[in-house]
C-alpha cells in the first residue's frame, strides 16, 4: 500500500518548539505560555521579542538593557542607504524591496566562522530587527519624494517607526495600538514563512539568507497580503454607496473571494482579529468617523452566518492600519517587521537541534525508457 500523500504536509508533526501553541477550536493564541489577551494588553513588542528569544519575560533591568540595544542598533549605513534610493527610484514592490533590503544588511554585519553560534546569532538578531523598520521607512519616504528620516533612541520600537514613517512622533494612542499590533503578530507556529526560515536554517545557513528566505515565502498571496486585500474591498464598499452586505452578496454572486476569512488552524474567530477588532472600533471613535469598522462589522456578520467563516488576523489589522495612516502597500512588509521576532526565535531553535530537512516526494513520471540519440529523435 502506498504511503498516505500529505499535500502541503497539512497535519504533517516536523519540529517540536517551545515558542507558541495555536488551539484551532478554542481560538486560543499562546507565547511560551502566555495568552496573547495578556501580552497584547500588558507587554510590549522588545518584552516580547525577548520572551520569544530567552525563553522568560524579562526583568526590568533585563528589559532597559535589551530595549537600549535595540535603539543603539536602529541607524543604516550609508551603502544600505544608497541601495534603498535604487530601489525607491525603480518603484520596486515593498515586499521586494525589503527581502532586498534584509539580504544587503548582511554586507555590513559580523560574518561569523560558526552560523550556530546562538550568542552571535541573538546580536544578529537585535541588528536585524532594529534596522529592518529604518530601512524600509527610508524606503517608503523615498518612494514617496520625501526624504528619510534618522531613527531616535528615545522612542519605543514601535512608535520609533511610525515617527520615522511619517516624520511626527505618534501619540501614546497610535503608539500603543501600533505596539499591540507588533505582539499580535510576532510569531504565530510553523506558518509557511516560519517553515522557509527554518528549511534554510537547517542547511547552516546564516541567519541573514534564512530572515531573507522568510521574506520571500511571506510575499506570496497565500500567506501576507490578505490585509491589503480588505482595505482595498473597504474602500470599494465605501466609494460603491452600497450597504456592505448588499456589496458582499454582489461580489460573491460574481464569484469574487471575501478576504480576510478563513483560516488554515483556526476553525473559529482568530484571537488576534477579536483584539484588533475592538482596537479599529477605538481609533474610529477617537477620530468621528467609524465607517471602516461599521464596513468590517457587517461584512463579518454577514460572511459568518452565511458561509460559516471566521475573520482572521488580516481582517481587523486592514482598518486599523488605515486608521493609523499607515499606506495600504506597506502592510505585508509591516508584517514582516513584526514576525522576524518569530522568524529568528524559531532559527535559533532549530540551530540548536538541527537536522537536514529534506522531505521526499512520490516519483509519478516515465517508467525507466531507452535514451535515442539525438538523430534517432
Amino acid at each position: 500500500m502506498p504511503e498516505e500523500l500529505k499535500k502541503g504536509l497539512e497535519g504533517v508533526l516536523v519540529a517540536e518548539s517551545e515558542l507558541s501553541f495555536i488551539d484551532g477550536n478554542a481560538g486560543q493564541l499562546i507565547y511560551r505560555g502566555y495568552s496573547i489577551d495578556d501580552l497584547a494588553r500588558d507587554a510590549s513588542y522588545e518584552e516580547v521579542l525577548y520572551l520569544l528569544w530567552h525563553g522568560a519575560l524579562p526583568t526590568r533591568e533585563q528589559l532597559d538593557s535589551f530595549t537600549d540595544a535595540m535603539a543603539t542598533e536602529r541607524a543604516i549605513d550609508d551603502g544600505l542607504l544608497e541601495t534603498i534610493e535604487t530601489l525607491a527610484a525603480a518603484d520596486e514592490e515593498p515586499m521586494a524591496a525589503l527581502r532586498t533590503i534584509v539580504s544587503a544588511l548582511s554586507a555590513s554585519d559580523v560574518n561569523d566562522v560558526n552560523p550556530t553560534d546562538r550568542d552571535a546569532n541573538l546580536e544578529k538578531g537585535i541588528r536585524i530587527t532594529a534596522k529592518m523598520p529604518t530601512a524600509f521607512a527610508a524606503f517608503v519616504r523615498l518612494r514617496d519624494g520625501n526624504e528619510p528620516v534618522e531613527p531616535r533612541t528615545d522612542l519605543s520600537h514601535a512608535a520609533n517607526f511610525l515617527y520615522m514613517l511619517n516624520g511626527d512622533a505618534p501619540d501614546d494612542v497610535l503608539a500603543e495600538t501600533f505596539d499591540m499590533a507588533l505582539v499580535l503578530h510576532a510569531d504565530h507556529g510553523l506558518n509557511a514563512s516560519t517553515f522557509g526560515a527554518t528549511v534554510t536554517a537547517s542547511t547552516l545557513a546564516d541567519l541573514h539568507s534564512a530572515i531573507t528566505t522568510a521574506v520571500g515565502t511571506l510575499s506570496g498571496s497565500l500567506h501576507g497580503g490578505a490585509n491589503q486585500d480588505v482595505m482595498a474591498m473597504l474602500k470599494e464598499v465605501d466609494e460603491s454607496e452600497k450597504d456592505p452586505t448588499t456589496w458582499v452578496e454582489d461580489a460573491l454572486e460574481e464569484g469574487r473571494r471575501i478576504p480576510g476569512f478563513g483560516h488554515r488552524v483556526y476553525q473559529v474567530k482568530d484571537p488576534r482579529a477579536r483584539i484588533l477588532s475592538e482596537r479599529s472600533e477605538e481609533l474610529g471613535e477617537a477620530a468621528g468617523d467609524t465607517r471602516w469598522y461599521e464596513y468590517s462589522q457587517a461584512i463579518e456578520s454577514y460572511v459568518s452566518d452565511e458561509k460559516g467563516l471566521a475573520p482572521n488576523v488580516d481582517f481587523y489589522s486592514a482598518s486599523t492600519y488605515y486608521q493609523m495612516g499607515i499606506p495600504i502597500d506597506t502592510y505585508t512588509p509591516i508584517f514582516a517587521l513584526s514576525r522576524v521576532g518569530g522568524w529568528i526565535a524559531h532559527v535559533l531553535e532549530q540551530y540548536d537541534d538541527n537536522r537536514l530537512i529534506r522531505p521526499r516526494a512520490r516519483y509519478v513520471g516515465n517508467e525507466p525508457r531507452s535514451f535515442p540519440q539525438i538523430d534517432d529523435r
